[in-house]
């Protein structure tokens, strides 16, 4: 756009393009710092397999995102928690179908999973069922074991059985399995039209994002909000927010359930934490 030839990388060109990115001329809307970290990492990972290097630390780079980042950098949008209420809620608007059966069963694992939604919809009845998997599921007696493969490396997600059958993940699954007839391959599949049977094909991760974002409409959560402020403050990440919120116990237990590698991480899906509980102040003696 500019008549610029983009290689080799040159730093001084590359701090040009993010500062215009952050202050464009003309029409375009500027671009978050976050969107801009992104195109600088697509950046450098292009000119990797060209067989050239960027180095993001010159000073023509590292100076300008740090400016960019001083005048533009914004607080992280976060997610509405699901609590445990709420999904109570969004249960009793499901059908009671083999649909609903697995919505049921998909949202509970999500939630007390503390699972992404691309996680999920990832997992297998066993190990090595399919190519594409993201992990698999365990049956046991005192609940569900999920090996899973997640941002972090691969980890075990241990599900205890619930207070009652209604909101037990466990017997929910166990309930969409038996009715579904699924012994391998995908746990989460579509269900054909009819509704009476289900089908061999995956769901998408964008199905978790569109049953959350339904049920709380059907379920009438926040009915202070218009329709349209409702459904942007929930996604498939309130399940993981819902958990590290509502979840009793020490904040290590919560970390290791959701696979983050720093307590600061688990403390920001925290959307109701027992502030000041450690009070170092009056520790100090003061």
């Amino acid at each position: 756009m500019r008549g610029a030839d983009p290689l080799p990388p040159a730093p001084e060109l590359i701090g040009l393009y993010i500062a215009d990115l952050a202050a464009p001329q003309g029409k375009p809307p500027a671009l978050s710092v976050a969107s801009i970290e992104r195109r600088l990492s697509g950046l450098s990972w292009g000119c990797a397999q060209r067989g050239a290097r960027l180095d993001r630390k010159d000073r023509h780079i590292a100076t300008v995102l740090a400016g960019i980042r001083r005048k533009h950098a914004r607080p992280p949008v976060q997610k509405e928690a699901i609590l445990p209420e709420d999904i109570r809620d969004m249960l009793a608007t499901l059908p009671h179908d083999l649909r609903g059966l697995r919505d049921r069963a998909l949202l509970l694992i999500g939630f007390t999973g503390g699972l992404r939604r691309s996680e999920i919809v990832s997992l297998d009845h066993g190990k090595d069922d399919t190519p594409d998997s993201g992990g698999w599921v365990q049956i046991l007696d005192g609940g569900a074991l999920i090996t899973l493969r997640g941002k972090t490396g691969w980890r075990e997600v241990e599900i205890g059985r619930g207070s009652s059958d209604q909101t037990c993940p466990v017997h929910a699954l166990s309930q969409w399995l038996h009715f579904a007839r699924i012994d391998f391959g995908p746990i989460f599949v579509a269900v054909s039209r009819d509704g009476r049977r289900a089908t061999p094909d995956r769901l998408s991760d964008k199905h978790v994002a569109r049953l959350i974002k339904q049920t709380v409409e059907d379920a009438g959560l926040r009915p202070e909000l218009s329709k349209a402020d409702r459904l942007r403050l929930y996604s498939g990440h309130s399940l993981r927010a819902g958990l590290a919120s509502s979840a009793e116990v020490d904040e290590r237990h919560v970390q290791k359930h959701l696979g983050h590698a720093s307590a600061e991480m688990t403390r920001r899906y925290q959307r109701r934490r027992d502030r000041f509980r450690v009070n170092l102040t009056k520790a100090a003696g003061l």
